[in-house]
């Protein structure tokens, strides 16, 4: 079949006129517009059969419920039995989608996905889900969660199959993009399930993936389950998603988690389960510290619960004289109650969160730039002044957010500031999907390695002297790992201990940059300030 001429927004494998679709498109998120020292989250996938159901709506609602996950750019494909129709652009969901375009999108199986990018520029190309047409006329959507850490190996194969350009016109430059180019090639002879049963194997790294065809909606875990991906139930159909609280959303009922190493295939004959891999569980510590919403579940451990129990622990780890426990919200807030249990300190609010500040499309000027965190908190002066604080926060990266909160805090009158930290030091970046400061930018890492007592000791006096705080606390790795009531064996802790379950590649061999490298000649220092200028500026 023929790829139609589509408004920018649109991909699809048939031809047919152009649909009542006429919007302006937002400028992408400036990097700028998120607090220095915060981890980005990784991205959101969501996918559901059901026949007889708005699935395009549904998935818009479990996108929406994952916008925490990825806030850059937004999509969702949709099938119809005879065509898989792409729709997505830079933005939030609720700024990609309107009533409109989602009426414009019939069929019972759908993907979405919501995106921060890990691997490849903030584009429009780079929006997920991935197209691809097969060399059999078939269409062939993709998202994906995670990243992958062979993608050069990758990119090779798929660049000697002339699958992908070594050009400067080069369109996609991530990690996913190969492996649906992948994917699309390798059904020329077989089935999409069978193409993805041998390709799946030779993918390292992290990924949660949904993809689909125009009959059959797929969802697939890494060996490791690094990111979390469950299975639900409707009335009429399934979904997949990565985290419960989507399920919740769309009124989906928990059937299990999709198991490492699994493919699961979802049709009119039901649902089929493929192992690909033996499993190697290894999920992501820091999906129950900061990125998974409270309200979620991961390996049947509630992430609420585990956060109020983190702080309960942090309490009995450094105790401290204090007359008010207060959060950093909203990632810090159920630590906070935790440790007011634990420390029998009242717990109060004393930092106001703009809800509506989140990544925002708007260039701030100068002058707005240099308020910094007082864009998203401000003080109850009522409440903080002449009190000793214990201020309890998810994680210290860079330090940036800390430093400027406790001068506003001691600003607004507070005698003394204790800072808790629910997490250990960060110390090590991600290379599964989170994408942090380098290892030079982690401020834990500015006394050097944290082997012996006395220079983790060091360590911290380092952080507290540097954000300016009375006394500096962070939870122990084994305090925090025995809070999510999981075995250590099976969780990843890698940017607390440097322990990588998957092995990585050479330095050169991997990065967010990596493929437009590849694929383009150009230098890092070029793609930084290609990067830069597309975040200033909208797609034509």
């Amino acid at each position: 079949m023929i790829v139609a001429p589509r408004p920018p927004n649109w991909e699809q494998t048939v031809t047919h006129a152009d649909l009542p679709v006429d919007r302006s498109t937002p400028p992408s998120a400036s990097a700028q517009d998120a607090p220095e020292n915060e981890p980005r989250e990784e991205c959101g996938v969501f996918g559901v059969w059901a026949p007889g159901e708005d699935v395009a709506k549904l998935t818009y609602y479990g996108l929406y419920a994952l916008q925490h996950r990825g806030q850059e750019a937004a999509g969702i494909a949709v099938a119809d039995g005879q065509q898989v129709l792409v729709f997505k652009d830079l933005g939030l969901v609720s700024q990609v989608f309107d009533e409109q375009t989602l009426a414009a999108m019939p069929g019972h199986i759908a993907i979405g996905h919501c995106r921060y990018s890990t691997t490849g520029g903030v584009t429009w190309e780079n929006a997920q889900p991935i197209f691809r047409t097969t060399s059999v006329g078939t269409g062939l959507a993709l998202g994906h969660n995670g990243n992958l850490v062979n993608t050069a190996e990758l990119a090779a194969r798929a660049r000697d199959l002339r699958l992908v350009n070594g050009r400067n016109d080069v369109a996609a430059t991530s990690d996913s993009d190969v492996i649906t180019a992948l994917l699309a090639h390798a059904a020329a002879d077989k089935s999409i399930e069978q193409a993805a049963m041998e390709l799946l194997p030779t993918l390292r790294g992290a990924f949660c993936l949904t993809f689909m065809d125009e009959h059959t909606l797929y969802a697939a875990r890494d060996p490791q389950g690094v990111r979390p991906l469950c299975l639900g139930r409707l009335d009429r159909g399934w979904v997949v998603a990565s985290e419960t609280a989507a399920l919740d959303i769309v009124g989906a009922a928990f059937v299990r988690e999709i198991e490492p190493g699994e493919l699961l295939a979802i049709d009119a004959n039901g649902v089929r389960s493929s192992r690909f891999a033996h499993q190697e569980p290894k999920g992501c510590v820091f999906e129950y510290v900061y990125l998974a919403r409270p309200d979620s579940t991961i390996a049947g451990r509630s992430v609420h619960a585990t956060r109020v129990e983190i702080g309960r622990r942090l309490a009995a780890e450094h105790p401290v004289e204090g007359d008010l426990v207060i959060p950093v919200p909203e990632s810090g807030t159920p630590a906070a109650v935790g440790y007011a249990q634990g420390s029998g300190v009242p717990y109060g609010q004393g930092l106001m969160k703009n809800a509506y500040v989140g990544r925002t499309f708007i260039q701030p000027s100068q002058t707005i730039r240099q308020l910094g965190i007082r864009l998203k908190l401000n003080p109850l002066r009522d409440v903080i002044r002449g009190k000793r604080l214990i201020v309890v926060d998810d994680s210290i990266v860079r330090g940036n957010t800390q430093r400027a909160l406790i001068r506003m805090l001691r600003e607004a009158g507070a005698l003394e500031i204790h800072v808790r930290i629910a997490s250990p030091p960060v110390k090590w970046p991600c290379f599964y999907g989170i994408d942090f400061a380098s290892r030079a930018e982690l401020i834990a890492n500015g006394a050097g390695p944290a082997d012996a007592a006395d220079s983790m000791e060091e360590m911290v006096e380092m952080v507290r002297r540097s954000i300016g705080a009375d006394s500096l606390g962070y939870i122990s790795l084994d305090g925090m790992i025995g809070a999510t009531e999981q075995p250590a064996s099976r969780l990843c802790c890698a940017c607390f201990d440097g322990n990588y379950p998957i092995p990585l590649p050479e330095e050169e061999a991997i990065g967010k940059n990596l493929l437009e490298g590849i694929l383009t000649g150009k230098s890092e220092t070029e793609l930084l300030s290609d990067n830069a200028n597309a975040s200033a500026l909208s797609r034509p």
